[in-house]
C-alpha cells in the first residue's frame, strides 16, 4: 500500500497565473489549458468557475500560447482564449487521472487498488505573499492501466474506452493518444476522494539551500516525515512525483476525507 503525490494544475508556464488561496482557506484549482482543440472536453477557460471570487479561469490570463508554450504563432486572447478547452486532469468529478511524464508513469503504474494519488498545485495568496505548493485533493485508486506505444489497436481502444472520462482519452483520435510515442498511465479512482473544500495543505518551503546562490522550492521536512516520502527528491521546482510509504488508510486519516474534513484533523495544521 502506498501513496503518490502528483503535481498538477495551471501555473505561470501555461496560463501565466496561479490559483488564489484566501485567508479563510478557499482556493482555486484550475486545470491546465489543453494542447489541442480536438478534444471532447466541454469545460473551457471561459466556463471554469473560480471559487475564491466571481469570475472564470479565463479572467486569470490575457493571452496564452497553448501548444507549445513558447510558440509565438499560436497566441489566444479574448473570446478565443475563453473558448479554449481545458486539460481536465485530474478530473475530481469522475475521479480519473492520466500521465505521460516518465517520472510519473513509473510511480503510477506501480499503484494498486486501495492506494492513493494525492494532487498538489501552486497557489498564491492575494496579498502578495510568496506562492507555495499545496496538497488540494486526492482519490483512492480503483484500477491502473498502462498504454504502451507499441500496443495493438484493440488494446489502445480498450484502454481508452475504460478511461473515457480521462482527458487523455478525450483528446485521442481514431484510437491514438495525443502522444502516441509515449507510455501513458491511466488511473481510475474511487471514493474516498475529491477536491478539498478548503484549507489545502502546504507542502513547500522556499529558501536558499547551503551551497546554492538562489532560493528554490523544497519539500517541507515535516511533510516528508508525516507522509513517509521515499522517492521524489527535495526540490519541488518542477513538480516531481513523490512516492510515499504511508498507507492509503493512514493518509486518509491524516488529511481527512474531502467534504468531511473537520476540526478533528486540526493536527494537520502543523503541516499546512
Amino acid at each position: 500500500m502506498t501513496v503518490v503525490l502528483a503535481g498538477v494544475g495551471a501555473d505561470t508556464t501555461n496560463l501565466g497565473a496561479l490559483g488564489a488561496l484566501t485567508e479563510d482557506g478557499r482556493f482555486d484549482y484550475v486545470p491546465i489549458p489543453e494542447k489541442t482543440r480536438h478534444t471532447s472536453e466541454s469545460e473551457t477557460l471561459g466556463s471554469w468557475p473560480l471559487r475564491t471570487r466571481d469570475g472564470v479561469a479565463a479572467d486569470l490570463a490575457s493571452t496564452i500560447s497553448p501548444r507549445p508554450i513558447a510558440d509565438e504563432e499560436t497566441r489566444l486572447s479574448g473570446a478565443d482564449l475563453a473558448e479554449w478547452p481545458l486539460h481536465r486532469d485530474p478530473n475530481f468529478d469522475a475521479l480519473t487521472y492520466g500521465e505521460h511524464r516518465n517520472g510519473y508513469v513509473s510511480r503510477l503504474r506501480a499503484l494498486e487498488p486501495g492506494d492513493v494519488v494525492g494532487f498538489y498545485a501552486g497557489l498564491r495568496r492575494p496579498d502578495g505573499d510568496r506562492a507555495h505548493r499545496y496538497l488540494l485533493g486526492y482519490f483512492t485508486v480503483d484500477a491502473v492501466d498502462v498504454l504502451e506505444p507499441d500496443a495493438s489497436a484493440d488494446r489502445r481502444r480498450a484502454v481508452l474506452e475504460a478511461h473515457s472520462e480521462n482527458a487523455h482519452a478525450k483528446r485521442a483520435r481514431d484510437g491514438l493518444a495525443y502522444h502516441p510515442d509515449k507510455t501513458i498511465a491511466l488511473v481510475n479512482g474511487r471514493e474516498p476522494g475529491g477536491l478539498f473544500d478548503r484549507q489545502p495543505i502546504r507542502l513547500s518551503e522556499y529558501y536558499v539551500k547551503s551551497g546554492n546562490e538562489r532560493a528554490q522550492y523544497y519539500l517541507r521536512e515535516t511533510v516528508a516525515d508525516a507522509f513517509s516520502v521515499t522517492a521524489g527528491g527535495e526540490n519541488m521546482m518542477y513538480k516531481p512525483a513523490y512516492r510515499c510509504s504511508i498507507s492509503g488508510e493512514s493518509f486518509r486519516e491524516l488529511v481527512g476525507v474531502p467534504g468531511e474534513r473537520s476540526s478533528e484533523h486540526g493536527h494537520i495544521a502543523d503541516l499546512g
